[in-house]
């Protein structure tokens, strides 16, 4: 009996072919080997996949007929051989399309907003009306050629994510007919592990691009500071690169090459080619919120906290299936150890203000170092304001003059009422700060300077405070006028303490001859008190030309304060007594000094460094 006439015509097709494929068989040929396929003419591709659809058309009807047919398992046997020789080679054809339209992206472009390509419509696959037939294993093949192309993906209303074309259509065309027929033959994982091999290796090449290195979190927390702040900043302008652009574009080509066989095949290329560079560039930032804290790394961790909250909503977009929620949720649990790290090193910066330990006084009771790097540095966190505002819930840990304990500085909340917890925090270093000041001004031996470091310190803190809009509007003008109101009484005490004594000696009482009740001067008195006078203000002098008043208003400030208790007092003293130490013998070793003289001498003070001659005095 003659076989069906559809019999023959599957036999002939198969015969047909199975020659196309064995004629690309790399194994069997040396023109197959050196050439490829789809760098051929476009012709000769559409003819192999062809080929392999017929194939598995084959493959499925010698399945249904295995049964019936004496020779069906041979047949099948034969047609398997056949697929495998064909996939091998569409694996190949595959890797090789992938590798040419593979490569870095130009990063000099990804850093300027205005080189952003607009995505291209998505590419369809043509109907070949040569693969039509009534078989159903052909209708659900071109089934799936014909998918709708869909926007399958909602992130891409993200406005900062910024995608790029990383293959031409006609390329993503070719790898779409590949992966088609690669999967419908049971191909999947070889199709995912060639993808993710190549395209992590283009990855990887952006990531040296962009300066990213393959570092352990080991590795990271063993780098001197300066080494790590520089690629801190690099990782911050690179992160944002990897999400937004490279990421996106990853992503982007995945489900444009597989969205006509899944969305979870696509999800599980993507996540085989970005898992490991994902996980590498958030390894950066988790060594970080992990390291030993101090003092100086708090705004590189708020810089870094504030990169990775900017860019978290765009991670969940990128990395929105259920495939990626280890990335998602490795971000959002360093952003969580970035904050806890701020709020640990602001805090244990408060104790080390409170316990810095230098007892040695600073020459001339100028600004103290620490003075000058707490306000400093108080300053920078008030740029950082709107991030610590969030992270700072809790007020600080202070003392209270109920307390007992004189290690620790009072601080009563209840006067600082409306104060955000940052604010009082701030507040809170300046307390302890002065505190630990004061316990510094103890360690001069004169009075009169201790009262000058105070009021140079004290003074520096407000002036910081004052040129720091931030700093000043969370500090507040009530206790602002309370520091002022600090320094200017240690001025005062410095008056006190150094000008007493010397305007003791120009008062009027005392002088008067013993056992006189008229208006006679003991012209002894009133010399030895020329005399203490003169070693007095020589002494103040000689010492305090070396003391140091950096602010030059501040500086003038207290010289006219000084004159004015000073002149007028001596004025009116040599005025009322002159007569009777130049009646006597040798008047110019009592009255050495003109009022002018003393007045050019007050300006000599707090220069910081000793005059170069003796106390001048009038020719």
């Amino acid at each position: 009996m003659e076989p069906p006439e559809n019999s023959n015509k599957d036999s002939k097709g198969y015969v047909s072919a199975e020659k196309i494929i064995l004629r690309w068989d790399s194994t069997a040929s040396e023109e197959a080997r050196e050439r490829m396929i789809f760098e051929t003419d476009r012709q000769e591709a559409d003819l192999y996949l062809q080929a392999v659809d017929e194939i598995q058309r084959s493959l499925s009807n010698t399945s249904i007929s295995n049964s019936s047919n004496n020779n069906g398992a041979e047949d099948q046997s034969k047609v398997n051989t056949t697929i495998q020789i064909a996939m091998a080679r569409l694996e190949d054809e595959f890797r090789n399309i992938l590798i040419t339209h593979s490569s870095a992206l130009e990063t000099d472009s990804l850093f300027d907003p205005t080189s952003s390509s607009v995505p291209s419509p998505h590419h369809e696959l043509e109907e070949d009306d040569s693969l039509s037939n009534d078989n159903s294993s052909s209708n659900n093949l071109l089934e799936l050629q014909h998918c709708e192309s869909s926007d399958s993906s909602s992130y891409r209303s993200t406005s900062s994510i910024r995608e790029v074309d990383l293959m031409p259509p006609e390329a993503i065309s070719d790898l779409q007919a590949i992966v088609m027929r690669m999967i419908s033959s049971g191909y999947l994982r070889e199709c995912i592990q060639v993808y993710g091999s190549v395209r992590k290796s283009a990855v990887d090449s952006s990531f040296r691009k962009l300066g990213i290195e393959k570092l352990s979190i080991g590795d990271i927390q063993r780098l001197e500071w300066e080494a790590l702040e520089r690629k801190i900043r690099r990782w911050i302008r690179a992160a944002k690169v990897c999400v937004r652009i490279l990421f996106a574009s990853e992503k982007k080509l995945c489900e444009q090459i597989f969205e006509c066989v899944g969305t979870d095949i696509d999800d599980a290329c993507f996540m085989e080619t970005v898992k490991g560079p994902a996980i590498q560039v958030f390894n950066f930032a988790e060594a970080i919120s992990i390291s030993r804290r101090s003092p100086e790394k708090l705004f590189k961790i708020l810089d870094l906290h504030d990169a990775l909250m900017d860019l978290l909503p765009d991670i969940e977009s990128v990395f929105d299936s259920k495939s990626s929620d280890s990335i998602r949720v490795q971000a959002a649990e360093i952003l969580s150890r970035l904050a806890e790290a701020a709020r640990g090193i602001l805090s244990e910066f408060e104790n080390a203000v409170l316990r810095e330990p230098s007892m040695v006084p600073v020459p001339g009771g100028t600004i103290h170092p620490l003075t000058r790097y707490v306000m400093n540095y108080i300053s920078l966190i008030s740029d950082y304001k709107q991030t610590l505002i969030e992270l700072i819930m809790s007020k600080p840990s202070t003392g209270s003059r109920y307390s007992g304990d004189p290690s620790t500085p009072d601080m009563e909340f209840a006067e600082l009422e409306g104060k955000t917890p940052l604010a009082l925090h701030l507040i809170w270093i300046i307390v302890v700060l002065q505190f630990n000041l004061d316990g510094k001004s103890r360690h001069y031996r004169d009075a009169s300077l201790a009262h000058l470091f105070i009021m140079n310190n004290v003074h520096y803190i407000v002036q910081k405070v004052k040129g720091s809009p931030e700093l000043r509007e969370m500090i507040g003008d009530d206790y602002l006028r309370k520091l002022t109101g600090k320094f200017r009484q240690a001025a005062t005490s410095y008056e006190r303490a150094t000008w007493m004594s010397v305007l003791y000696c120009l008062r009027a009482e005392g002088l008067n001859a013993s056992g006189s009740f008229s208006s006679g001067v003991s012209k002894s008195a009133l010399r030895e008190r020329f005399k203490t006078f003169n070693v007095l203000f020589e002494e103040v002098h000689r010492t305090q030309v070396t003391w140091l008043i950096p602010d030059a208003e501040l500086r003038e400030e207290l010289r006219i304060s000084i004159s004015e208790k000073l002149i007028p007092a001596y004025r009116s003293f040599v005025g009322r007594f002159r007569s009777h130490i130049e009646s006597g013998k040798h008047p110019e070793n009592y009255i050495k000094y003109s009022v002018e003289d003393l007045e050019t001498a007050v300006l000599d003070f707090f220069e910081g460094y000793p005059v170069s001659q003796h106390l001048r005095r009038r020719s």
